[in-house]
């Protein structure tokens, strides 16, 4: 804000120091232009001191010459000299520059110029930074954890729909914490409990080993049932890790998409906006191949994340060479692939690409979770579509497959 209005201090100063400019050259312009009467003058009274008679025509601020014979030399309402030619007087009538109007008219016009530029800046300090000003500090209490951080209400059409964005963002961290410590929760009193259940098989499987070890029981009948509850109990112990497993297995991410319907071809420009310049820098080459524009059936945000995730996958596995966008349709879904040169992923990975977590032998040295394309299965699976991948002539290549409406 002190720098908003510093601005407006500068702006304000730099108006009246150009309004004082153009005054003091008006106004020199007109001392100048005063004197031009007075040269006429002079020439028409030489004329007829030399010729004994002038032509009005030629001195177009005069407006008439006057004797003592047309009456009295003094009594005139225009501007008028008086001059002597040989003992003659005459009255000679000129017209009165009109600088003085021009001037008056450039400073209504500046004054105007003036106002308007205040009511701008105005209106810029109460509907725009102002405003702005106020939700300064709302993104660094938000990264520092603290969701209670007061956001303002704003009804401008500049800030309303990002503020509402924020609290959007706000509630769904709040949502996703409160979920995860669920979770954590859940999962940690289920693994307790397990432990707990996978103690009393664990001691009968120990006493039994002891027993078989110090050869306690003499009937090869005690020694069968010792054996078999061993087993049994291995059984048990088995069933245990197995939930485990199953509990350590389950979704960790709940997503959540919202079916409608979209334009081929509005997905695909924004791609196209976000990366054909990113890419220009990088002397990437970026090709969108021909389609025909359709409506999809999908969550339109979703999808465009989707293309978002398979793109920044490109740039960083990809060699920087080239990066397409190709199309295809079949069995009423229209298919979206995403395709990068430079490939060094093995073909007896792809079938776990998709898995939570996995990162391919190509991604030693790139930083990563292991989640973007299990993200984007999921959400295409929830969407009633499809992801699958393929190398192909060197090419690393995802395909999206999109249900047209």
């Amino acid at each position: 804000m002190k720098k908003f209005n510093g601005l407006c201090i500068i702006l304000t100063a730099v108006f009246l120091l150009m309004a004082v400019g153009l005054n003091y050259l008006l106004i020199k312009k007109s001392g100048d232009t005063d004197g031009v009467y007075r040269v006429e003058a002079k020439r028409l009274t030489d004329d007829i001191a030399e010729n004994g008679s002038y032509d009005l025509s030629e001195y177009p601020h005069l407006l008439g010459v006057y004797t003592e014979e047309d009456g009295d030399i003094y009594d005139s309402e225009e501007h008028y000299v008086i001059a002597e030619v040989d003992g003659k007087l005459y009255r000679i009538e000129y017209v009165q520059s009109r600088q003085t109007d021009h001037i008056l008219i450039a400073n209504a016009a500046m004054a105007v110029l003036f106002i308007v530029l205040a009511a701008v800046m105005l209106y810029l300090r109460q509907h725009i930074i102002k405003p702005f000003g106020r939700l300064n500090d709302v993104p660094r209490e938000l990264a520092k954890g603290n969701l209670a951080v007061d956001i303002p209400e704003e009804k401008s059409r500049y800030f309303g729909r990002f503020t509402w964005g924020v609290n959007m963002l706000r509630e769904k961290i709040e949502g996703d914490r409160k979920r995860e410590l669920a979770l954590q929760r859940d999962k940690k009193l289920l693994l307790l409990s397990l432990s707990h259940d996978i103690k009393t098989p664990l001691s009968a499987i120990k006493l039994n080993a002891k027993a078989l070890a110090k050869g306690l029981y003499k009937d090869e009948e005690k020694r069968r049932e010792a054996a078999e509850s061993i087993n049994a109990r291995a059984d048990e112990i088995e069933h245990f890790v197995s939930e485990i497993t199953k509990a350590s297995s389950e979704d960790f991410m709940e997503f959540e998409v919202k079916m409608g319907e979209v334009f081929l071809n509005t997905v695909i420009e924004q791609i196209n906006e976000k990366y054909s310049p990113r890419l220009a820098v990088t002397d990437t080459e970026f090709r969108i191949g021909k389609y025909s524009n359709c409506l999809l059936t999908c969550d339109a945000d979703r999808l465009v994340e989707c293309l978002q995730n398979l793109m920044e996958n490109a740039i960083k596995y990809g060699d920087g060479r080239l990066i397409e966008l190709s199309f295809d349709r079949m069995d009423g879904c229209e298919l979206i692939t995403v395709s990068n040169s430079g490939c060094t992923l093995e073909s007896k990975e792809l079938p776990q690409i998709f898995e939570s977590f996995h990162r391919g032998n190509n991604a030693v040295n790139a930083q990563g979770s292991g989640l973007g394309l299990f993200i984007c299965r999921k959400l295409m699976s929830l969407m009633g579509g499809e992801a699958y991948a393929d190398i192909r002539d060197g090419n690393f290549m995802i395909t999206l497959v999109v249900k047209m409406a």
